[in-house]
């Protein structure tokens, strides 16, 4: 199964969510990728959205390789495997953990230009992004949510491994994707056009949806 963009990818995964349309759930994306998706869904959905920062915790000297994500409320989730495997101190994770405060910092100043958080307590919240190959990043969102308040956390995305879809069904109450692959390589091979999403692309969608809602 391909998707032709990500857009195309928010309209299919808009009708595996349609119990939710015009609900009080929440839409948050987990950016930058997962915000053209998210923007696509919530429209067609009629619900509120808004972000959900996450920053993957690369191994020093290896950063394309997860040890953990942080999220929004300072959620850190570290795999214990993979510190304990490589024998990652303490000090080094909070070394890369404040390098990706910095970054969040900086993410949430350029996309909400000022504007405040959403509650979500009480809240449906479903998470979106672009696809699953891990999970890590998704599992911190997730925590994240939980912490926050909300009533039900739901997990939302076109594609995604069926070791992600297992891990995060521990976690989170729902778990809704497109397609599930049986060989999954990479997120990038179900797509058509899997561009780069910019920084200014997250904050046009953005305030799309905010005035949407104004």
């Amino acid at each position: 199964m391909m998707f032709r963009d990500r857009s195309d990818a928010g309209r299919q995964l808009a009708a595996k969510l349609d119990p939710y349309k015009w609900s009080n759930a929440l839409v948050l994306a987990l950016p930058r990728g997962g915000v053209p998706v998210a923007g696509e869904a919530a429209m067609h959905l009629g619900l509120p959205l808004d972000i959900m920062l996450v920053r993957k915790l690369g191994v020093p000297g290896h950063e394309e390789f997860a040890m953990g994500a942080i999220a929004d409320g300072d959620v850190i989730i570290i795999n214990e495997n993979t510190v304990h495997g490589l024998r990652i101190g303490d000090e080094a994770i909070e070394r890369v953990a404040a390098i990706a405060r910095k970054e969040l910092a900086r993410r949430d100043a350029a996309y909400r230009a000022g504007r405040s958080a959403p509650s979500v307590k009480g809240r449906v919240v479903i998470l979106v992004d672009d696809g699953i190959a891990t999970g890590a990043d998704m599992r911190a969102a997730v925590e994240a949510a939980k912490r926050q308040g909300a009533s039900k956390v739901i997990v939302a995305v076109p594609v995604a491994s069926q070791e992600a879809v297992d891990l995060l069904a521990r976690f989170a109450d729902e778990v809704v994707c497109v397609f599930i692959p049986d060989d999954f390589a990479g997120i990038s091979w179900f797509y058509e056009d899997f561009h780069e999403t910019r920084d200014a692309e997250v904050k046009r969608i953005l305030d799309e949806a905010k005035l949407a809602f104004a």
